[in-house]
């Protein structure tokens, strides 16, 4: 089945990625000055309050953009495979296509446009690290920047499965909609996004924001671009865990809920 329809995933992806930027004038190009845009006014407001060169941060704006672009990929990609269904639902309801290649699509494509995101922070790497500007200086490239695929491909496993979980809800509920927002609004600060764990100092906080499995694959992401270290298996193994229970548990209730869809809709 998957074989089957291997080629249709791939266009409805790409449609996607197309659709996306139809009428800007940019187009594609906003892949890159997005989240280059939120890095510098995230920098300019936040900058004098977690940007002190420490242990904990090497460069502050590229710290930022790290953990910025994963946690952008997910909400954008979770997000948009809620609400799949309901932007597709005069081709479900007139063409038989396997519904899961909806919610799917929509998170591919969104992957596709975080990869090439990835081209912009290969760039604000450099500058900082050419210009020594924000402790720019003491970046450094290592073999173990390759190791940064782990973490974006569990993000990836773990979006899908949350992906295909809130697709369904949605159908039911539209409600959980205008929810989510407030849930990943709250996600995000409570990510270390915008600053490191060690400037947390209450040790129940601590551990709710360890519990979080976006924490794990951002920490390890920037282990990898940011510090040039090891992956820390203990983050690896909890994040890996996490991501294909939370992807089993999305494929187990889209199957069982799938059939009902379209009378929902």
């Amino acid at each position: 089945m998957w074989k089957k329809y291997q080629n249709l995933l791939k266009e409805l992806t790409m449609k996607n990625v197309k659709l996306k930027y139809r009428n800007s004038w940019l187009g594609i190009f906003w892949s890159f000055l997005q989240p280059l845009l939120n890095m510098v006014v995230l920098s300019v407001v936040f900058g004098g309050i977690f940007g002190k060169k420490s242990d904990y941060i090497v460069c502050y704006p590229v710290f930022l953009f790290t953990g910025r672009l994963l946690f952008s990929f997910f909400t954008t990609s979770t997000k948009q495979a809620m609400t799949s269904f309901r932007r597709n639902q005069a081709i479900i309801k007139k063409v038989y296509v396997p519904k899961y290649m909806y919610p799917l699509s929509s998170i591919f494509s969104n992957f596709v446009t975080f990869a090439i995101s990835l081209l912009c922070l290969i760039a604000v790497w450099i500058f900082f690290r050419v210009t020594g500007i924000s402790g720019g200086s003491g970046l450094y490239m290592t073999w173990h920047v390759f190791e940064c695929i782990v973490p974006m491909a569990l993000l990836l496993v773990f979006s899908t499965g949350v992906g295909l979980i809130l697709s369904v809800i949605c159908v039911y509920f539209r409600d959980v909609e205008y929810i989510w927002d407030v849930v990943t609004q709250l996600l995000f600060y409570m990510v270390p996004i915008l600053y490191p764990l060690q400037n947390i100092k209450t040790p129940w906080i601590q551990i709710v924001i360890k519990i979080n499995p976006l924490y794990s694959m951002i920490e390890l992401f920037r282990q990898s671009v940011l510090y040039g270290q090891w992956l820390s298996w203990k983050l690896l193994t909890y994040a890996a865990v996490i991501s294909f229970v939370t992807l089993f548990i999305g494929i187990w209730f889209f199957n069982k809920k799938s059939d009902d869809i379209i009378f929902h809709l």
